[in-house]
């Protein structure tokens, strides 16, 4: 591209050079002819009129006295009648300019001039007039290489550009080149640079959530399975197969609402549910997991409760907390049910050492964990619980209390006698 950009402005440059040099040069060879025929008659004329000066007075006309009135490089013949012709300088050799001027006493003047001196003088013109061209060529090569650099090095850039696009790194690069039709190709590849830096950022969370809350369902569904394989028990079987089954289906709703929740987070699909029935089924799934461990889960508060959410996020919330506190807290853990206003409120906590005080509320950022975890966890469960319009919040540090806000809906049944805390 600089290659063409140079040689198409030199080519320019040299057209208007030899149009208008040609014609330059036609004109100044005119001028300088006519001038040089304007003066050799003007010569002319003037001798004639300082001979007829020295006739009036009856002085004498000699070589001399004509010699010291014209230039050198000239060559004069006065021809006085009755006397030999006057030669006054040397006879040029070749071509001549030639101009006879008669006088007023009946002589004649003729001076004449070599035509090399024309031709010297055109030539000098000529040599000044090539001069002004190279130098006109020398510009128009510095200003077109400067300007093809102005242009090809910011194209090289942004090729360099969708090169990055197109090997992974999205970061836009944010420089503008002063150039109108550049800087708006350079916007478009922000912009590009941009949204597909927002969809890999999306990918991976979703590959990242997909990962974290796939692994509790299979790791209960596998502990089912494998109490299928060491019991011999037809009733037991048919018990566990059916949990399974029950576990499978929230696996797969688990899935959907991953893939939903990518498309876009803040999609719900609230509708009315029974708590009790989500709590229930969030004991008995980590039961085993709490027994092997040696330690207990418990739930109290109000019974019958009805909220609005979609009961499939409302799970992952509970189980993202219950999982939370077996990997990090400890002592039994408590799922306690309140009423707050128009709002259903459940309680996780349990008797560990509690959120650590550097991490305060930054606990629901991704990436950020107390131990060596994903920490990934409870910013997932926020985002799922403000999909469906309810919120997650850490009402205490120490001891730990999540709080997970959901707004209630009328009970089937009188909801003030409150349970007894029950172990599962």
């Amino acid at each position: 591209m600089r290659r063409r950009l140079i040689q198409s402005t030199l080519a320019v440059v040299l057209v208007v050079i030899a149009v208008f040099g040609v014609s330059l040069v036609i004109v100044e060879t005119r001028t300088i002819t006519e001038t040089a025929k304007e003066r050799v008659e003007s010569e002319a004329v003037r001798l004639a009129s300082i001979v007829d000066s020295r006739l009036l007075v009856e002085d004498k006309v000699t070589a001399e006295i004509i010699g010291d009135q014209m230039p050198d490089d000239r060559y004069a013949v006065v021809r006085i009648p009755g006397k030999p012709p006057i030669e006054v300088g040397s006879r040029p050799d070749g071509d001549v300019i030639s101009a006879t001027a008669p006088g007023e006493e009946g002589e004649t003047v003729t001076v004449q001039e070599p035509q090399s001196s024309v031709t010297r003088e055109v030539a000098r013109t000529l040599l000044i007039i090539g001069f002004v061209a190279l130098l006109a060529v020398i510009a128009a090569v510095l200003l077109a290489i400067r300007q093809a650099n102005r242009l090809a090095s910011p194209l090289t850039d942004l090729a360099e550009t969708a090169e990055r696009l197109g090997s992974g790194d999205p970061r836009p690069r944010h420089r503008r080149y002063g150039v109108p039709e550049l800087d708006r190709v350079a916007d478009v590849l922000d912009s590009s640079a941009e949204r597909i830096a927002r969809m890999l950022t999306a990918e991976r969370r979703l590959a990242a959530d997909a990962s974290h809350q796939l692994r509790t369902p299979l790791t209960a569904l596998s502990m089912r399975l494998e109490e299928i394989t060491v019991t011999d028990d037809p009733d037991t079987v048919k018990e566990e197969a059916t949990i399974a089954l029950a576990q499978v289906e929230r696996l797969t709703d688990v899935v959907e609402r991953l893939l939903t929740n990518s498309r876009d987070p803040r999609t719900g699909s609230a509708v009315t549910f029974d708590l009790d029935e989500v709590i229930t089924q969030q004991l008995a799934e980590w039961r085993p997991a709490y027994r092997s461990a040696g330690r207990a889960i418990v739930t109290s508060g109000k019974r019958c409760l009805r909220a609005v959410g979609t009961p499939g996020a409302v799970a992952q919330v509970l189980a993202a907390l219950i999982e939370n506190s077996l990997m990090h807290g400890g002592g039994t853990v408590a799922l306690r049910t309140r009423v707050t206003g128009n709002q259903v409120v459940v309680e996780v906590t349990d008797e560990g050492p509690g959120v650590p005080a550097e991490l305060g509320s930054r606990i629901f950022e991704r990436a950020i964990s107390g131990r060596n975890s994903t920490g990934i966890g409870l910013a997932v469960a926020r985002d799922l619980a403000e999909a469906d319009g309810g919120r997650l919040e850490m009402l205490q540090a120490k001891p730990p209390v999540f709080g997970l806000f959901l707004s209630r809906t009328p009970p089937r049944k009188d909801p003030d006698e409150e349970t007894r805390p029950t172990v599962r």
